[in-house]
């Protein structure tokens, strides 16, 4: 039985239209996030010239085997404040060790964090150098001399508890 002496009340006084439109408000502000998100951050594994990124894997690779032959071998060590690194690089017999490396610090996601680290020799075969700030998690790094002519890498995950090991054929 319907009560015809209730007063009736106006749209907007009742439980059920809003409930309704709860639903759609909610999925057009999840839209606008994700838009604002989309355009805010960007996309590090997207690559705007992957044809050129993909024929200098040959000179990248001609890279590590030059290194390889040289001997290259380094044990990278972080410091406990994580702002400074020491490097211990070892070559074969005969091979002369550079006065000035370059350590590049690669996100392997965000290329607006990446580092370029320059490392000064300080002894046989130790170098040293500054460390830009770097977030807890994986990083890849790139170790290779002024000219880019060889080049060795591995991975550091901070917080660094023990020494990384730099190699020929692991360039990240």
């Amino acid at each position: 039985m319907h009560d015809l002496t209730r007063p009736v009340l106006p749209w907007y006084r009742e439980p059920w239209p809003w409930l309704l439109m709860a639903g759609p408000v909610a999925v057009i502000f999840a839209g606008i996030a994700t838009i604002w998100i989309a355009v805010v951050s960007s996309d590090g594994l997207v690559v705007d010239d992957y044809y050129k990124q993909g024929l200098a894997i040959n000179q990248t690779l001609e890279r590590g085997a030059l290194a390889a032959r040289l001997g290259y071998r380094g044990e990278l060590q972080l410091a406990p404040d994580a702002r400074r690194l020491s490097l211990r690089l070892d070559a074969a017999a005969g091979t002369a060790l550079p006065p000035q490396l370059q350590l590049r610090v690669v996100h392997p996601t965000r290329a607006g964090r990446d580092g370029l680290v320059l490392l000064r020799q300080t002894g046989a075969g130790q170098y040293e150098g500054a460390v830009p700030e770097l977030s807890a998690g994986r990083w890849i790094l790139v170790l290779e001399d002024l000219q880019a002519s060889w080049r060795i890498g591995g991975m550091l995950t901070v917080p660094a508890h023990s020494a990384v090991t730099l190699l020929p054929d692991n360039p990240g």
